[in-house]
């Protein structure tokens, strides 16, 4: 079933490197379905050499960068991160909610390895600080958050310093603006009640996509027997389709529910009424199922928003297991570990669509993201611009027009921070 676009897109793909770099991949493709090894085995090596290949554009600076101080500052419910140079320079970033249980990785784990650090080496100080005292212990959510944290306000430091766009900084701008979906959830909710909260979202922003939940993976209940209500993402999936026509681009997330026979089923159901893709049909680490749910349909097949290691990505890419690659930018430890990882899928002509954290100013840093990567898929995450940040963007309305996001084009991230707000945050010791 995979003779179709996507196999057709990945062999094109291969091809172009191999005419760019005949000695790295052999550019052989094996009749039949699926990859020969001698295949795989080039397709690792491309990837590879994508994983360690810097992103920071480090020419851009003369002289030495280094870091003196990094303080994560709190006040309510809201988490900054501020970054100051020897000489200076001040950078500063927004955390994920998610720091009121996570400061202390922050705090012992990250923050002693960063001081003292030259910031033009940004790409290997990621790397290595995985080591440190043995940090990959804690890899995922846990070590991926308050490392993104720190990294956006380096991004940010470095931008002010060259005068640049962070887009700028970690490759070329191909995406001034942004196309967005509506992100929904409700799908605890009897299917009258999740469809009208579903209509009220799309309604609140000017958007012309949406995301909607299938399956019953609901987070929120204590039930070891809940089942959700039965028939009812078959009848979700049809009605908005009749609801908003063909002129609304719809995608769906299962949040790994099914097990592989239910995500094809449900997945031809999704294939019949001409949704975009279907987001980790399987849990997301089930990499041989992905796959094979992937080369049972013609239907794109996403995933990558829980996946914190090149390893996991580059897995699903050598082996064809997927067709949209998802990193989350807070999750996945920042925005040069996803570009790598967009870089990993443009080689293979996979798209990349990264999930999106709520809250802060996840939208911001998502957006920023998404304008420097040259294989963008057609919308992008978004879960509406409530925030308790008060801050200033000279260069973009941050608004959704005519579906889009226009990314910042000042310095660094482009916005700055209300004085007296920052001023009420506390700098957090242990």
């Amino acid at each position: 079933m995979r003779t179709n676009r996507r196999k057709f897109i990945s062999t094109a793909a291969a091809g172009a490197i191999c005419a760019a770099a005949p000695s790295v991949l052999s550019c052989k493709r094996e009749s039949g379905p699926g990859l020969s090894a001698d295949e795989i085995k080039s397709r690792y090596e491309v990837l590879d050499k994508i994983i360690k290949q810097p992103v920071l554009k480090k020419d851009l600076y003369n002289d030495p960068i280094i870091i003196d101080t990094i303080e994560l500052l709190h006040y309510d419910r809201s988490w900054l991160c501020r970054v100051r140079s020897k000489d200076g320079a001040e950078g500063m970033s927004v955390g994920h909610s998610t720091m009121s249980i996570l400061f202390p990785v922050f705090l012992r784990n990250l923050q002693p390895f960063f001081i003292g650090q030259d910031a033009r080496e940004l790409d290997l100080i990621l790397e290595r600080v995985y080591v440190y005292n043995f940090n990959f212990r804690y890899n995922g959510i846990t070590l991926g958050l308050p490392l993104a944290t720190i990294e956006f306000a380096i991004l940010d430091m470095l931008g002010r310093i060259s005068g640049k766009p962070t887009g700028e900084l970690i490759g070329e701008i191909h995406n001034p603006e942004v196309a967005i979906y509506t992100a929904t959830e409700f799908r605890e909710k009897p299917i009258e009640e999740h469809f009208d909260l579903i209509k009220k979202a799309v309604d609140e922003y000017d958007t012309h996509a949406l995301k909607v939940k299938v399956g019953y993976q609901y987070a929120g209940t204590k039930d070891i027997h809940y089942a959700g209500v039965p028939g009812k993402t078959e009848k979700l999936i049809p009605m908005l389709r009749e609801y908003y026509g063909n002129d609304m681009a719809l995608y769906s997330d299962s949040n790994g529910y099914y097990d592989v026979s239910e995500a094809i089923r449900v997945g031809r159901l999704l294939e019949k009424y001409k949704y975009k893709y279907f987001e980790e049909p399987v849990m997301y680490d089930h990499f041989e199922d992905i796959k094979t749910v992937a080369d049972a349909l013609t239907l794109p097949v996403a995933n990558g928003e829980q996946d914190q290691s090149f390893v996991n990505f580059r897995w699903l890419i050598a082996n064809d297991g997927l067709d949209i690659v998802q990193p989350d930018n807070y999750y996945f430890g920042g925005m040069i570990r996803s570009m790598k990882v967009a870089l990993m899928a443009h080689a293979f002509g996979k798209e990349f669509i990264p999930h999106m954290s709520g809250g802060g100013l996840g939208f911001l840093y998502n957006c920023i993201l998404v304008s420097a990567v040259p294989n963008a898929g057609e919308h992008h995450e978004f879960k509406g611009l409530d925030t308790n940040v008060i801050y200033e963007c000279p260069t973009s309305p941050l608004l959704v027009i005519d579906g889009k996001i226009k990314a910042p084009t000042g310095p660094g991230m482009g916005v700055n921070f209300d004085p007296d707000f920052v001023r009420k945050h506390k700098v957090v010791k242990m």
